[in-house]
């Protein structure tokens, strides 16, 4: 009986070093591979500042963004993904009030009160993307990030009431004043792209540039008294910096326990 039980005790423990050379052997094969390599899902939390140029100069001045990027980056550094971006600011220089202006220049609201109301920008960009990571150094995976997306792009004037006494803008009447606009648009990026052996040491900053072809989505605008017919180009352009999360995809043979 003593003697079975040896031999369970022996398998046992020739089963458990078994199991821990197997742990250490697959460690090992994994910290020989450098952990920035291979394919990989990148997550980029972005910001950005950014001025405006074309037919938009006359309606808004610099703004700031926010968005983010999801991305799969091949072995030999292609991107593929989607990026999306919010836009706002405090710069208008549109006035879509003008018509329920004083000679004065001010808005009477309820009960003969003057009215405080603040233009603010707003809007959104979201496409898909293509681009490559141009790595210099073979040994790093860090260079030259250069992406193209397509997609939809908007903007319009928000209309703050901090009164709260003025009717002619609020529930229905609200669209007739606030310019809504969108179309179709694409954007640039290019900068500088780190992905580091630490999860902490990832970036990208650079260049943004945007293109939207657009037009009014109102059927009336109420100060011009007509719809504002008519193509647009609405140009942005800027400075964006993402910090990035990777998960890089390795076979189950490469997985650190």
């Amino acid at each position: 009986m003593n003697s079975n039980k040896n031999w369970l005790l022996f398998l046992l423990l020739i089963a458990s070093l078994s199991n821990v050379w197997g742990q250490k052997r697959s460690v090992a094969k994994f910290e020989g591979q450098p952990r920035n390599k291979g394919k990989a899902i990148l997550f980029s939390p972005s910001l950005g500042i950014n001025w405006p140029g074309g037919d938009l100069v006359n309606r808004f001045g610099q703004g700031a963004s926010v968005g983010g990027t999801i991305e799969l980056i091949s072995a030999n550094n292609w991107i593929f993904g989607a990026d999306g971006s919010y836009f706002f600011g405090a710069q208008v220089k549109d006035d879509p009030l003008a018509i329920i202006r004083t000679p004065e220049g001010d808005i009477i609201g309820n009960n003969m009160i003057l009215a405080s109301i603040l233009y603010k920008q707003r809007g959104f960009y979201a496409g898909g993307m293509i681009g490559k990571l141009i790595v210099f150094n073979p040994d790093k995976r860090s260079g030259l990030r250069v992406t193209l997306s397509g997609g939809w792009t908007q903007h319009y004037i928000r209309l703050q009431d901090d009164s709260r006494n003025v009717p002619q803008i609020k529930l229905e009447y609200a669209p007739g004043y606030d310019r809504l606009t969108g179309g179709p648009a694409i954007a640039q990026f290019i900068g500088w792209q780190h992905l580091g052996r630490k999860r902490g040491m990832n970036f990208m900053i650079g260049l943004e540039f945007q293109q939207g072809f657009t037009q009014t989505l109102r059927e009336w605008d109420f100060s011009e008294r007509r719809k504002l017919d008519g193509q647009r180009t609405d140009l942005r352009f800027g400075l964006k910096g993402a910090w990035t999360l990777p998960l890089y995809l390795r076979k189950s043979s490469e997985i650190e326990y």
